[in-house]
This record gives structure tokens, C-alpha cells and sequence, in this order.
């Protein structure tokens, strides 16, 4: 079954139609529960790209619950355009069926009291609405609620400006997540000339690319001397392996270093590989392609509890999955691969530290 075709499905069309949170959740876990029987059996990528459509049409579904229930508590509609964007794994269309909230929104227009006080509530609300439908709160608070991420676009415009020019560790932090923005609902306007200024800030900005790499070439060890996958000694996961920070996160990490620096405007890691092939300037990107995938399959597959109806994970493969010798060897290529990477682009950053200092 196709994308197009998974659209078609029941389950995943009456997403659309719920008329409450509680609604869109139960309709959430039917389509989860055709998902998980998906899995394994048809290639990750389109099975990732499914449940993204899914997560996507909770999305639309919450905002158009959030308006009314606004309505009811009195606010009216809303004055102007908006549009609600999500970034982290959302953004870059590689959510889970456990992902988080990492979302914000871009308002119309300069601010003003009407809009702070409509936008205020809205954010607050849509984002209780998504917690609802079961979507856990962002521990780093990159969420609509939050007035960081929940700004006229005059002021997320500012706000870059800010990032780009301080060059420190925390700006550029927020900087690189905004980078997998996504529009999902809204005005789409708002959400392409948000994404404008962001790429004209790179260009022709060597610090700021070095600032980004700076931040990108910082990584968990994952092997030891000897080329072995070093496993957790500790803890609850003693003997696992970190999949999400070991081998995912960093493969988006350069994937998306090497976008900003050619302003490619996907978010996607798979559909920005496709853009830097096309530049005809990095050689292993087919290499990264098959780690990339290694990392997603993995990560899917990490053990996953269910609480009612919804899945938990702690994105860790299990010791005993480890015993499985290909998986192994995938693996350790993959993070071999991350290795020569990022030694790599540390001598990049040393070379433009002289340069620059």
C-alpha cells in the first residue's frame, strides 16, 4: 500500500473529522495500530513517511479543534494569519510513533495587544490540545506555549538575526533547531518567508558556518580504540545502545551542516542527501544514505511500552538485540562512517578557527 493509498485509509481520514481531543486520540491509536502491523514489512522510509502523514493530520486536525475551542472560551477567531510549524524529528519528517511535541507558531503582522493576548492563550491551549491526543510535552519547552518559539514573524525575523549574530553555544543550539522547520497548518506565506530569512542569513557568513559546525562536530563516543560499539556500563540500559543520540542524531547533524551551508530549503535528512547529490560536491553520501537508513530502522525498532494505547520509548536497542550479528556489523559500519565524519569536519573547524582568529 502506497503513501497515496495509506492516505485513502478509514482510519487515517477520520483523523480530520474528530471534534475533541479525546476524539482525535482514540482515532490516533486505530491508525497506530494499523502502523505497527506495517512495520517490518515495508521498506522504513515509507513507513516513516506514513506516520508523519498521520502525525501531520493530528496536527491540522488539533489547530482546527484549538480555533473553536477559542471561540467557545470567548477569544473569537483569529485576527490575522498564523502558521503552525513543528521542527526536531516532526520537522524533518522522521517522527516516531512516540515523538514528542517540538512545534512553535508565526503570527501576521507587527505585535500588538490583540494579537498577544489571542496568540498567548492559542499557543497554551493547541498545545494542551496535542497533549491530549497524546503527544508528551517538549521537555526542552520548544513548543507553541512558549514565548521563545511562539512570535510575530517581525520578531522571529529579529530573533534569527540575534541567533545568527552572537555565535555562542545556546543561540546556535536554537538556531540549528529551527533550521528543520516545517510548515504544517496556517498560512503557508508566513512559513516560507520565515524560512527565507533564515537561509539569507548564511550566505556568505563563514563564522556563523563555523559556528554551526562548532556545535555539530560535539558527539557521544560510540566506539572504543579498537572499533567496538561501547555499549551503556550503567543504569537502566546497561548493555544497550543509544540509538537516537549514538548514530541517528549525529548523522542528522552533518547531514544538515552541509544543507546550511548551500542553502538547500528541505528539512527532510533523506530529501536533503538528494539535494547535496545533485551538487556533485561530497563523496560518501551514498554511504551516508545506507548508515541514515541503518539508523532509522533501528530506531523504530527500539522496545517500546504501551500506556494507554500510547507508546513510550527510550530510543536505547536492547542488549539482546545486539546478540543479532548482522545488526551488529550495521552498526559498527555505521558509526565507523560517523567517525571518519566527524574527524573530518573537525580538522574543517580548525582550519577556519585559524582562519578566523
Amino acid at each position: 500500500m502506497e503513501t497515496a493509498e495509506w492516505n485513502e485509509d478509514k482510519r487515517y481520514l477520520s483523523i480530520a473529522t474528530a471534534g475533541s481531543p479525546q476524539e482525535l486520540k482514540a482515532r490516533r491509536i486505530a491508525c497506530q495500530t494499523v502502523l505497527l502491523e506495517q512495520l517490518n514489512v515495508i521498506p522504513v522510509e515509507e513507513w516513516l513517511s506514513r506516520v508523519n502523514a498521520m502525525h501531520d493530520r493530528i496536527a491540522g486536525t488539533a489547530v482546527s479543534i484549538c480555533e473553536a475551542q477559542m471561540k467557545e472560551a470567548g477569544y473569537g477567531p483569529p485576527p490575522c494569519a498564523y502558521s503552525f510549524i513543528v521542527f526536531g524529528s516532526a520537522g524533518r519528517q522522521e517522527a516516531t510513533l512516540w515523538s514528542d511535541q517540538d512545534n512553535g507558531l508565526i503570527v501576521e503582522g507587527e505585535p500588538d495587544g490583540v494579537k498577544k493576548v489571542y496568540f498567548e492563550a492559542f499557543g497554551v491551549m493547541l498545545s494542551n490540545v496535542l497533549e491530549e491526543a497524546g503527544y508528551e510535552k517538549c521537555d526542552g519547552k520548544v513548543m507553541c506555549s512558549e514565548p521563545l518559539w511562539r512570535k510575530t514573524l517581525p520578531e522571529w525575523k529579529r530573533q534569527l538575526a540575534g541567533w545568527m549574530s552572537q555565535l555562542e553555544w545556546e543561540p546556535i543550539r536554537y538556531l540549528i533547531i529551527a533550521s528543520d522547520m516545517r510548515h504544517v497548518a496556517g498560512n503557508t506565506a508566513l512559513s516560507t518567508e520565515w524560512r527565507e530569512a533564515l537561509h539569507a542569513g548564511f550566505v556568505n557568513n563563514e563564522k556563523l558556518s563555523t559556528a554551526v559546525l562548532r556545535n555539530t562536530v560535539r558527539h557521544k563516543a560510540t566506539l572504543n580504540l579498537l572499533g567496538q560499539v561501547l555499549t551503556e556500563r550503567f543504569g537502566d540500559y546497561a548493555g544497550g545502545f543509544d540509538v537516537k543520540y549514538g548514530v541517528y542524531i549525529p548523522l542528522v547533524n552533518i547531514v544538515r551542516h552541509l544543507t546550511l551551508l548551500h542553502g538547500v530549503r528541505d528539512s527532510s535528512t533523506l530529501k536533503r542527501l538528494e539535494q547535496l547529490a545533485k551538487l556533485g560536491k561530497y563523496e560518501h553520501l551514498d554511504d551516508i544514505r545506507r548508515a541514515f537508513s541503518t539508523a532509522l530502522r533501528m530506531r523504530v525498532n527500539t522496545p517500546y511500552a504501551v500506556q494507554d494505547g500510547l507508546l513510550s520509548s527510550s530510543d536505547y536497542i536492547a542488549e539482546s538485540d545486539l546478540k543479532n550479528k548482522q545488526l551488529l556489523s550495521e552498526l559498527r559500519d555505521s558509526l565507523l562512517l560517523v567517525r571518519r565524519l566527524h574527524k573530518a569536519l573537525q580538522r574543517q573547524l580548525r582550519s577556519a578557527e585559524r582562519r578566523q582568529s
